[in-house]
């Protein structure tokens, strides 16, 4: 039978899942039931995607990647090696807390970076840029960029992945692009 994506052949793909055209999974990879999956995404070794996570467009993931139920990563997320993300914010064994599960939004073109920890409940915003490493324990604004445990803001990032400097008036160039931010009010917006 032919399929739209391209699954290896040790990798899992369990019954109910929608996995968009031009879509690659790799090696050792579980993609369990009712999760939706865009086109063009690529999802590298042994990623274990839960029931009901949903990726958008040209999501890349790299190699030991958890994405619990209750994620959603918009168009254009990048995750890297081995972060995680949890969905219970009190877990213990012998507790059962299916369906507390809390939601974890990651928006368009956000990158998380190798190692880092989301914590259930707090939304990453558009283009915001997680640093290796970092726990994050609260929402992260659009073109954030964070890092540490628990991670901190130290500064913004633009749409190409480029640290912004702004000027007293409050513009920032970047510099692959040339495209132009905004800070005012301790917000990034692109004009």
């Amino acid at each position: 039978m032919n399929t739209p994506f391209f699954a290896h052949p040790t990798a899992v793909i369990d019954e109910g899942c929608q996995i968009g055209e031009g879509t690659k999974i790799w090696h050792f990879s579980h993609i369990m039931p009712n999760c939706s999956i865009g086109k063009n995404c690529n999802i590298g070794q042994n990623v274990v995607i839960s029931p009901e996570v949903i990726l958008g467009n040209n999501v890349k993931i790299q190699n030991n990647v958890s994405l619990y139920t209750g994620v959603t990563c918009e168009d254009d997320v990048f995750l890297g090696p081995s972060c995680v993300f949890t969905n219970v914010v009190n877990p213990r064994s012998a507790v059962n807390r299916r369906g507390q599960y809390a939601k974890t939004i990651v928006k368009k073109g956000a990158s998380i970076g190798a190692n880092a920890t989301i914590v259930c409940g707090h939304d990453i915003g558009e283009f915001a840029f997680i640093g290796a490493g970092a726990v994050v324990t609260k929402t992260v604004p659009a073109y954030a960029l964070v890092v540490g445990n628990p991670a901190k803001q130290i500064g913004w990032m633009s749409e190409y992945g480029h640290r912004l400097q702004f000027g007293t008036n409050g513009l920032a160039t970047c510099p692959e692009s040339g495209e132009q931010y905004l800070l005012n009010s301790n917000t990034v917006t692109k004009k």
